[in-house]
């Protein structure tokens, strides 16, 4: 059980991140993803209940700092150097969701973000996900039909109709777990389109076909399970993964966050402790750590490498619903 203090100071997390724009959200799992994120002068709604977070024209998120939710920041190292996040993760035990492997209609989102979208419909993918609900949501009557002749068969299933018209249809996207939801209104992008800037979503069947609740190069600790998470201002890329000058002050506002919620024994490892043989910490993310602080090391210097950053994303795919 987390102590109270604990859970006051995720909530001031959440809440302090939410207000600033520079960080962008995400919900999801390995494979199947949502997005939020805003620019500094869009309009935003506040929620009318309990929930943090907000909406725009764009997508919304609503999230509840529930007592057992624990905050994970970490790096990876990657080709231009690495990524950073903030992991939101519950137990093992307690992240579960529906899991349904059919798409099933829902009814009535009562919980939407806006209250405009609650009698819209919702439909679960069924994509049987451990920790998230990848749905979508609609009021629009031809949509709604055509989501109901899928009913009962599963999202990719050829003979499915969904697929084929998911495009056109463009419902708005809900990703649902036990720590709150991201909605995305934009357009789905046709064939060949890429993500727009702003809230979208990720599906991509192969990477669900693993199993996996998150990247193997994510040092998530035995027995959590991520659920969502938070991306800070990174120092040498944008949100759009294009690159920036490097920016010291974002690198030292993603170490204040690591040293209050990184994982102790993969932070004593970067900072140049050795990796004990019974450390809880694998091989693989003590190597790791390692090659981000001498990357570092080296942006801090001056000595900056020319990479390509938009090859660093292990899971970035092509809007898919």
């Amino acid at each position: 059980m987390a102590s109270s203090s604990n859970a006051e100071a995720v909530t001031d997390l959440l809440r302090e991140a939410l207000a600033d724009p520079g960080n962008a959200w995400s919900l999801g799992s390995f494979g199947a993803i949502a997005e939020f994120m805003r620019d500094p002068d869009e309009a935003v709604m506040g929620l009318t209940d309990e929930r943090l977070g907000m909406a725009t024209e764009r997508g919304a998120i609503a999230l509840t700092a529930r007592p057992d939710l624990r905050p994970v920041a970490y790096e990876t190292s990657v080709a231009s150097g690495w990524n950073h996040a903030v992991a939101l993760c519950l137990p093992e035990g307690a992240c579960a969701m529906s899991q349904r492997g059919v798409v099933i209609e829902l009814g009535p989102d009562r919980d939407a973000a806006r209250e405009q979208d609650r009698d819209a419909i919702l439909f679960d993918l069924g994509l049987d996900l451990l920790a998230v609900d990848a749905c979508v949501r609609t009021s629009d009557p031809e949509a709604i039909a055509c989501l109901r002749l899928g009913v009962g068969q599963p999202l990719f299933d050829h003979a499915n109709p969904i697929g084929r018209q998911l495009v056109a249809m463009s419902p708005h996207r809900v990703f649902l777990a036990r720590i709150g939801r991201v909605e995305v209104y934009a357009p789905i992008p046709g064939p060949g389109g890429t993500s727009p800037e702003g809230p979208h979503t990720h599906v991509l069947p192969k990477l669900l076909r693993s199993g996996r609740t998150h990247a193997a190069t994510t040092p998530i600790p035995a027995g959590w399970v991520p659920c969502a998470g938070l991306h800070p201002a990174h120092p040498y890329k944008d949100m759009m993964g294009q690159r920036i000058a490097f920016d010291a002050a974002r690198y030292e506002a993603f170490q204040v966050l690591l040293d209050r919620w990184g994982d102790p024994d993969l932070l004593a490892v970067k900072r140049g402790g050795e990796h004990r043989p019974d450390s809880p910490v694998s091989s693989r993310h003590a190597q790791a750590a390692r090659r981000v602080a001498e990357v570092q090391a080296r942006y801090l210097r001056g000595e900056v490498v020319e990479t390509d950053p938009e090859a660093d994303e292990d899971e970035a795919v092509p809007d898919h619903a």
